[in-house]
């Protein structure tokens, strides 16, 4: 079992990568090159960190792996300027910070955020990885405990939690700064450099000097625009959705006793339900999680393309040859009988009972909100008076009340066929 992992000793741990964003990337101390050497994380090589957008971004094949590892040299640059601001960070702090912000997503299941409602109910990819770290933590001898408790929030000195989980942390400047260079979205990039070094800490808790206001506007902006533009692009939703409704539908048949080729792991999960608090119990069932990813899912869809289900096999096909489903955004739901006259059309040109033709129509809700204003963990400004207040109270201009307004667009997806 990989609890039992014990990487290889060479002689010299202090490794540097060539990131094509950020340049070298160094691995400070032996723990952080065992940690990336173990199973677990060499996993995320093979989960692309923006799922499907490569059918939009063709250059969008980067990995979770690259993130995690982006992730962590932002954390140092950060914690070296904490230092040089003169707040006190201890060596055994700093690691546990570089190994939370490392094994953040260590739990993220295939293709990212798009199959975690299809292969899992309610089992956020946050919790994974939580429970891996206490795995790790076993083999790794008790060295990642205050690691967990920096990830988990519980740790004394708030900041570091802040750092790798916020509304400005460490995950979110590289992934705005990673998916801009990697989709070619110029404006999506956030001022990371900028932001990090205005950070200070006022009573343990994370904030930013009052001349970084304009910066954290330009970095609202790139995250609402990065939403609109990349994750949430329509073309990217149809597809995404696609692949959902493809694993659901596959996961259905097999519930009901249909032969549906999978490989072992993904197998494993199609045939049952598997709650939270079974991956808590039963460490054979994280054993199959940590053996599945992308390749998984799209040697099971190129299967499918010729499985006996129409429906299936429709899906497949589509999303190995990208004939993706046509997508229409409204600012308002979708009447009832808008898609009823739709199903009515898929029924009529594919030969579907209702039931399955249904499943071929596809709506929903796309949501962005640049920042949560009522979030208990704001962005919070140090004014040249000394005092901590909002982001958006400290700003003169009205984008940051703006960007923190919720923008709702309804969708739905259709064949393009029935056209």
């Amino acid at each position: 079992m990989h609890q039992l992992f014990r990487p290889p000793r060479p002689v010299n741990k202090k490794k540097i990568f060539n990131d094509p964003v950020y340049g070298f990337v160094t691995i400070p101390t032996e723990l952080l090159f065992d940690l990336i050497q173990h199973p677990y994380f060499q996993r995320l090589r093979r989960i692309q960190q923006l799922g499907l957008t490569g059918f939009v971004y063709p250059g969008a094949l980067h990995t979770r792996f690259h993130h995690a590892l982006g992730a962590m040299h932002l954390m140092q640059l950060a914690l070296r300027t904490l230092k040089d601001k003169g707040v006190t960070i201890s060596a055994a702090e700093g690691e546990a910070a570089l190994a939370a912000i490392l094994l953040h997503d260590v739990g993220h299941g295939p293709l990212s955020h798009a199959l975690e409602t299809a292969i899992f109910q309610d089992v956020p990819h946050e919790q994974l990885s939580l429970f891996l770290m206490r795995r790790l933590n076993e083999a790794f001898g008790g060295r990642l405990t205050l690691a967990i408790e920096i990830f988990e929030g519980t740790y004394a000195r708030p900041f570091f939690h802040q750092l790798v989980s916020s509304q400005l942390d460490m995950d979110r400047l590289d992934y705005l700064n990673r998916d801009s260079f990697y989709t070619g979205v110029e404006e999506g990039r956030p001022g990371a450099d900028r932001l990090i070094k205005m950070l200070r800490v006022v009573d343990e808790q994370l904030v930013l000097e009052e001349k970084a206001v304009y910066s954290v506007e330009n970095f609202l902006v790139s995250r609402r625009l990065m939403y609109w533009q990349v994750y949430l692009h329509k073309t990217v939703t149809s597809a995404e959705q696609m692949m959902i409704r493809t694993v659901q539908r596959a996961r259905d048949l097999a519930r009901r006793g249909v032969a549906v080729p999978a490989s072992s792991c993904l197998g494993y999960f199609l045939g049952r339900a598997v709650t939270l608090a079974e991956f808590a119990d039963d460490p054979r069932i994280l054993g199959h999680f940590v053996e599945l990813d992308d390749y998984d899912i799209w040697s099971a869809v190129k299967s499918w393309a010729g499985h006996p289900d129409a429906v299936l096999r429709y899906l497949a096909q589509s999303l190995l040859h990208r004939n993706l489903l046509k997508i229409v955004l409204a600012p308002a739901p979708f009447d009832d009988d808008f898609k009823l006259g739709i199903q009515e059309l898929i029924q009529e040109q594919f030969g579907l009972p209702p039931a399955e033709a249904a499943l071929l129509m596809i709506a929903g809700r796309l949501s962005n909100s640049a920042y949560d204003a009522r979030s208990q963990e704001p962005i919070n400004i140090l004014t040249k008076k000394g005092e901590v207040v909002n982001v958006m109270d400290a700003s003169d201009l009205p984008n940051i009340r703006a960007l923190s307004q919720r923008v709702d667009k309804f969708y739905i997806c259709y064949p393009k066929e029935i056209i």
